[in-house]
């Protein structure tokens, strides 16, 4: 197994030690948090190969800092369970085998109580851990590792609603009232001028290697809308036979509309002539002015065809969310559904570039030039993916807020529906 090497020299200081502690415990009680709702049924199911069950997320993250932290950089640290290490490596193949990833869901041992009990003694060791001076190597591992933990924030809340909307009895996992959107009124458009900009992450604060090196690449004049599609407008797309046109559909898109009988978003529901959504706040009255989510890179793109628009490039959609404040609704909030609010009516010129839902450009997930993973088996951790993929940015209402940044480059399969996925339509001046 190829795992980080130890330091033997260079340490951070104690007061590094103390901020990285606090930051360790604030990030591993949110993903706690998040799980408090459920009942313990709710942390087995796998609704899809795509899904993991809540209990898989809550080990596996465990399992990152177990594997990558303690048997790296504390050799006196025993681990919990040596079988762990099988059953929650997800696609690290330098970490050892793994469970087949689609089986996951029938896992029903180790249980959800001897899962928590994993986390507390991995937690326990981590935090003796921090509280001596960091070797330098592991700094960067810890961090890496936070920021997955984050990660797999979000893949919970994602997978549990795609896990819970198999169910005919379309369980909630809030009780609270579902947030209704203002109406933001009609699209506007802000133009930007063409021009050679810097793309990639620029500081020394944390980002993963898919965002380096810093490069330069030249835009052609465009123009921005100013906030995502909403319900109300892929309605009208449905209503008008999107779904049945041919001409707007990339070829494998069409096929799978075809052959997965796609007539709407993976989460609308027809009855009585109306639409309601899957949510989790249970079932509930389609809101028209809410942003239009869920939606494949097939369906975003057909949409924008059959609008008269394109998909941003990832390059300028990074331009513009660095002349932006990192401002939307993130996982803080405990919203987790993507709306607009009263305040957001106010926000100029652009709403939601962060937070609320990812938005889709058309942009292949490849490397920049230049571009080298990080080495030993957490290099595995992005450029494995770099193929058949297109880029997503900006986060969503499951991303937690510190975890975000203009030049964050999230990818998924091209007809992927589960995530908080959306459209901002572009235009070429």
């Amino acid at each position: 197994m190829t795992l980080p090497k130890a330091p033997t020299v260079t340490s951070h200081s104690s007061v590094d030690s103390l901020n990285i502690a606090n930051r360790f415990e604030s990030v591993r009680k949110q993903t706690e948090a998040i799980c408090a709702p459920l009942e313990i049924e709710d942390y087995v199911i796998q609704s899809m190969p795509d899904t993991s069950p809540m209990k898989w997320h809550l080990a596996h993250t465990t399992w990152f800092f177990e594997t990558f932290v303690l048997k790296a950089f504390a050799p006196s640290y025993s681990p919990f369970d040596e079988r762990f290490a099988f059953l929650f490596n997800s696609y690290y193949v330098q970490a050892g085998e793994r469970f087949v990833r689609h089986h996951r869901g029938l896992l029903s041992r180790p249980t959800v109580k001897e899962v928590y009990a994993y986390r507390s003694y991995v937690d326990e060791a981590m935090m003796e851990f921090l509280s001596h001076d960091l070797p330098t190597e592991a700094h960067s591992v810890l961090e890496t590792g936070l920021n997955h933990e984050q990660q797999h924030q979000e893949l919970i809340v994602t997978d549990l609603k795609h896990n819970l909307s198999v169910n005919p009895l379309f369980p909630a996992y809030s009780e609270q009232s579902l947030p209704l959107s203002a109406d933001l009124g009609a699209l506007s458009w802000h133009s930007f001028d063409e021009g050679i900009v810097p793309i990639g992450h620029e500081s020394e604060a944390f980002h993963f290697d898919n965002e380096l090196p810093i490069h330069r690449q030249f835009l052609e004049p465009f123009e921005l809308a100013n906030r995502p599609v909403t319900n109300g407008e892929f309605e009208q797309f449905i209503t008008s036979g999107g779904y049945y046109d041919a001409t707007l559909w990339l070829s494998e898109g069409f096929s799978k509309v075809q052959t997965e009988n796609w007539q709407c978003p993976i989460y609308w529901i027809t009855e009585d002539g109306g639409w309601s959504e899957f949510t989790l706040y249970g079932k509930q009255p389609l809101d028209p002015n809410a942003p239009a989510t869920h939606l494949s890179y097939f369906e975003a793109d057909a949409f924008a065809r059959w609008a008269g628009y394109r998909l941003p490039t990832e390059f300028e959609l990074e331009t513009v969310l660095k002349s932006v404040n990192t401002e939307g609704h993130f996982s803080h909030e405990m919203i987790f559904h993507p709306h607009f609010s009263t305040g957001d009516a106010q926000k100029h010129p652009f709403v939601h570039l962060f937070g609320s839902a990812w938005e889709w450009t058309n942009s292949h997930y490849s490397p920049y030039p230049g571009y080298k993973p990080v080495a030993g088996a957490l290099g595995e951790y992005n450029g494995k993916f770099m193929a058949n993929q297109f880029v997503l940015r900006g986060g969503s209402c499951a991303t937690p807020k510190d975890h975000i940044r203009p030049t964050y480059r999230n990818f998924f399969p091209t007809s992927a529906r589960w995530q908080f996925s959306a459209i901002r339509l572009t235009k070429t001046k």
